[in-house]
């Protein structure tokens, strides 16, 4: 087997409960290197939560969630060595509201020990050039729109080299007009191979860029395959009365 066929993530039987109440049912899936999967589904069927279960912001109640070959939810794993790899962005941005845009995308690789200053402000300067923002560099989050301050946190993400990118509804908190300025991003990202989980409520990015669709609905993937196949002609009734609603 070669690398190109080992799943890049690999969750294994995950369920995932709040106190009594059980949120993720059972998900097994793989996603491979430069893959782009967009992960749909009515609110509270746990899209987010299977996310977060990814990089173990969500600890699993029991399953195996496997990162390139290593079970993160192993007793002895070092989680925040293997977060390094795996880049988030939020709904809510996250940044940083007293440290200038240039802080916010340096501070990590630095503190970490991972990039002298000088070579994180170089590379940050490139991301920035990446996500249209280079005049942004010494601005403060508080001055930014909203799209403008997804677009540094996905360079922030990005500045750490992640082997993969987790969306969790980037586009959900911004106004309609900010929101093609991201996508646009996003889209940039996955042509040049990023491997990447979205969840999203934008239909026409998960059709226009997205590799394979899960279908999220009572803590089980209910359905999943390429765009055509979910978006266009999804085969589950519930499926498709989702569609319906939000298409």
């Amino acid at each position: 087997m070669t690398d190109n066929e080992k799943p890049l993530i690999e969750v294994k039987g995950l369920h995932k409960s709040f106190g009594d109440h059980e949120v993720l049912k059972g998900i097994d899936y793989s996603i491979y290197k430069g893959q782009v999967a967009a992960i749909i589904g009515p609110s509270g069927c746990g899209k987010s939560t299977f996310l977060r279960s990814l990089n173990l912001l969500e600890v699993p109640t029991s399953g195996q969630v496997l990162f390139e070959g290593t079970d993160i939810t192993g007793k002895d794993v070092n989680i925040d060595k293997i977060r390094q790899k795996i880049g988030m962005v939020f709904q809510q941005f996250n940044l940083f509201p007293n440290y200038t845009v240039m802080e916010n995308i340096t501070l990590a690789p630095t503190q970490l020990g991972i990039m002298k200053q000088q070579e994180a402000e170089e590379k940050a300067m490139e991301l920035l050039n990446r996500v249209g923002l280079p005049e942004k560099a010494s601005a403060y989050p508080n001055s930014l729109s909203g799209g403008q301050k997804q677009r540094i946190a996905i360079a922030r993400a990005l500045e750490m080299n992640p082997d993969v990118m987790l969306f969790d509804e980037p586009t959900s908190a911004l106004d309609p007009e900010m929101v093609g300025e991201v996508l646009q991003v996003m889209k940039d990202l996955a042509a040049a191979g990023m491997t990447m989980l979205v969840v999203t409520h934008e239909m026409g990015f998960a059709r226009e860029v997205a590799d394979e669709v899960l279908f999220l609905y009572d803590g089980i993937i209910f359905e999943k395959g390429t765009p055509d196949e979910v978006i266009n002609h999804p085969q589950k009734e519930r499926t498709q009365a989702f569609l319906n609603a939000v298409l």
